[in-house]
């Protein structure tokens, strides 16, 4: 994996797990402006956002999720669903769905990492500081 992933990369990508076509979308911050000349690139130094794009959604698939949090994830990012919304299909309270969803992003960012993420936590924590 690509490495380097931070809960607002993840976030930012999470849509396009489930809908192909939102990846067009996605403004790829590295990317100059459509309306710059063009210039000499370094192939060896190509962006990030495919990378990312394919890491988050093999992560998807491998991260160590409950069903909850896949669930709470589609709902939140794939169908674009509010927390009050999740939080009444599975009959919680918002504050309940968001904390699932906060917390499955956090295990996903991890997973993607190769980092154990520590519930109760707002990030992970880097292997060597455990």
């Amino acid at each position: 994996m690509a490495g380097g992933y931070n809960r607002a990369i993840v976030e930012t990508i999470l849509p396009a797990v489930w809908d192909q076509d939102a990846a067009y979308g996605m403004k790829n911050e590295l990317a100059p402006d459509a309306d710059m000349p063009k210039g000499h690139t370094d192939k060896k130094k190509g962006a990030t956002f495919p990378a990312h794009l394919a890491d988050v959604r093999y992560g998807w698939r491998s991260a160590d999720l409950t069903l909850i949090e896949r669930q709470s994830l589609l709902l939140r990012y794939g169908l674009d669903w509010g927390y009050d919304e999740i939080g009444a299909s599975r009959g919680v309270r918002k504050q309940s769905a968001q904390q699932a969803t906060e917390r499955a992003v956090g295990k996903l960012t991890a997973h993607l990492n190769g980092e154990p993420y520590i519930d109760g936590y707002d990030h992970h924590v880097n292997v060597d500081e455990v």
